[in-house]
């Protein structure tokens, strides 16, 4: 079969452009399965929907030519068979450099976000198709990749799964994983240890694949900016590849130098939206096998109707409903997932812009005309900052309808953000003011 199979590929290979051949048609793998049925194996659901569209009638052609007589294709995910085909999927998977992947430099990349463990519905598959056209090809004429969507929606996850799959063809390639945080302090210090010229060499000219998260954190970073645009020419011109991620578009980030904002802007920029209701059924199904938890199809269709922000929301609540089951030996029906998700989900068409103004404000000990006065005072700048940036979460509206409300431009609005978002991770209270208003909301209790 192995032989025929080759054949088959071959044929195929002549007649289709060589990149939508390495994309599609070379991971598949072929199985006999009874009489004249042979199955074809694909890596995921994205990629049996697009190869049994687009490429069913030229397999099956050929397939038939190749063994004389008719034949039926039937086409199957590989990591959802078993029994004897469990060794096709393992074939399929790419071996990994090691089990904790940790690229030439930066953070290490998450074992479980790779391509297959991606889910990929209407509302990323374009995203998810530019991003392996990215990872699958080193002679691409569009070398840079602009990944955009709000937090939690899968923009790491798919810049993680382009390290994880360059990785897994040449593991020699020197691949870069950090955030813009991240390069800017990095920068700094080598500026305060005379090791400028160290961290220049390091970027320009011993890095293939740059991927570089949440971009907006250099707003306002002059430096940081003249170093990093200066480097993305150097990789440019050396035809490397580069995956930039962020919430903003780049005309959207404030304090941005015109020269770095045409980097970030000259490759090819994929929106990510909120997954749909199939598509969020699907994420729970497939975190369900991963995890091994014992969910009914009525459980899991209920939290995907009702856990609609995002895919971390999703996961909180299939986690909450397996360790609720599982600690007070409760059956996971829907009574209890009701419980579970009622503390997730956000009261959102009662949380306001003004509500949250009103909790700050009480907690704070502020009038609203003192933190939307132009007064600099650490008094009134914090309870601003922490209003604005609970604003960003916990509504819908656009970052200038929310500095309006606090009679500050958009900029102001989003420095405000990464004020915040920095003291989370710095700052213990910080952290905890925040959990504060979370519960707070979360709960309705405002």
């Amino acid at each position: 079969m192995e032989a025929v199979w080759k054949k088959v590929k071959t044929a195929i290979k002549k007649r289709i452009p060589n990149h939508s051949y390495k994309m599609w048609i070379e991971p598949l793998k072929v199985q006999k399965s009874e009489d004249n049925t042979w199955v074809v194996y694909c890596p995921n659901f994205f990629s049996r929907k697009r190869v049994q569209g687009l490429y069913g009638s030229i397999i099956q052609h050929n397939m038939q030519t190749e063994l004389g007589q008719d034949c039926e294709l039937l086409y199957k995910i590989s990591n959802q068979s078993n029994g004897s085909k469990t060794k096709v999927a393992k074939e399929l998977q790419l071996p990994l450099p090691n089990d904790n992947v940790r690229p030439c430099n930066g953070r290490f990349l998450r074992r479980d976000f790779t391509f297959d463990q991606f889910v990929v519905g209407r509302n990323n598959d374009f995203a998810y198709s530019a991003s392996l056209a990215l990872a699958s090809r080193r002679d691409v004429q569009q070398n840079a990749l602009f990944l955009l969507s709000k937090t939690g929606l899968g923009k790491s996850h798919l810049s993680q799964a382009i390290g994880h799959h360059i990785l897994s063809i040449h593991p020699s390639d020197r691949v870069y994983y950090i955030t813009a945080e991240d390069f800017s302090n990095e920068m700094v210090r080598a500026y305060r240890h005379n090791a400028i010229d160290k961290f220049k060499e390091k970027y320009r000219s011993r890095c293939d694949v740059l991927l570089l998260e949440d971009v907006h954190y250099l707003s306002g970073k002059e430096r940081t900016q003249i170093e990093l645009a200066l480097t993305l020419d150097t990789l440019f011109e050396s035809g490397k590849r580069i995956i930039f991620s962020s919430c903003y578009l780049p005309a959207e980030i404030p304090k941005l130098k015109d020269k770095l904002r045409s980097r970030l802007s000259c490759g090819l920029i994929s929106a990510i939206e909120p997954p749909d209701f199939r598509t969020r059924v699907r994420i729970l199904r497939k975190k369900v096998g991963t995890y091994d938890y014992q969910l009914s199809d009525s459980v899991i269709q209920y939290l995907a109707g009702e856990l609609t922000d995002d895919v971390r929301q999703l996961e909180s609540g299939l986690n909450g409903v397996a360790a609720k089951s599982s600690l007070l030996g409760l059956t996971a029906d829907i009574k209890l997932a009701e419980s579970v998700v009622k503390n997730i989900v956000r009261q959102r068409k009662r949380i306001t812009i003004d509500v949250i103004k009103k909790l700050v404000c009480k907690y704070y000990n502020v009038s609203q005309e003192e933190i939307m006065s132009r007064s600099r005072k650490q008094t009134f700048v914090r309870p601003r900052q922490m209003a604005i940036y609970l604003a960003r979460r916990y509504t819908d509206a656009p970052l200038q309808t929310i500095g309006k409300s606090f009679n500050r431009y958009h900029a102001t609005a989003l420095h405000s953000i990464n004020c915040i978002e920095r003291g989370l991770k710095q700052d213990s209270s910080i952290h905890k003011q925040v959990c504060f208003f979370r519960k707070k909301l979360e709960s309705g209790k405002f």
